[in-house]
């Protein structure tokens, strides 16, 4: 079955840098789309970025050129390289996988597998 956990999260000071990193097994990691999302306390989870089967990557408005989504098709392992770390980039960050193309991919309703997150706390 598809497993994927993430890891790297912890507390940095604003202007900060920090590195998340999901493992994924149970699936041919290559043939996803692949994406990470965070939930701030009290707030639904949002989308923030994501890479497709071809390795294009898309970024919300309120982490583009502060955030970089890349993954390693040999271990298999997505990462999320977040740089000019603000207070309000505190969230749970979570990974996340899916098979099938098209569809809302900023919606977590597209997303079929999930980790179970690691938390950022920017202060």
């Amino acid at each position: 079955h598809v497993q994927l956990v993430e890891s790297g999260g912890g507390l940095v000071q604003p202007g900060g840098s920090l590195s998340c990193s999901c493992a994924a097994s149970g699936l041919t990691f290559n043939s996803y789309f692949m994406g990470w999302f965070r939930q701030a306390p009290g707030k639904g989870r949002e989308w923030v970025a994501y890479i497709n089967r071809g390795g294009g990557t898309y970024y919300a408005d309120s982490v583009k050129g502060r955030f970089t989504i890349f993954q390693d098709n040999t271990k298999p392992m997505l990462y999320l390289r977040m740089n000019t770390l603000k207070p309000e980039d505190t969230a749970m960050y979570y990974c996340a996988a899916e098979l099938v193309s098209g569809g809302n991919w900023r919606s977590i309703d597209h997303w079929s597998y999930w980790g179970q997150g690691t938390q950022v706390t920017v202060s």
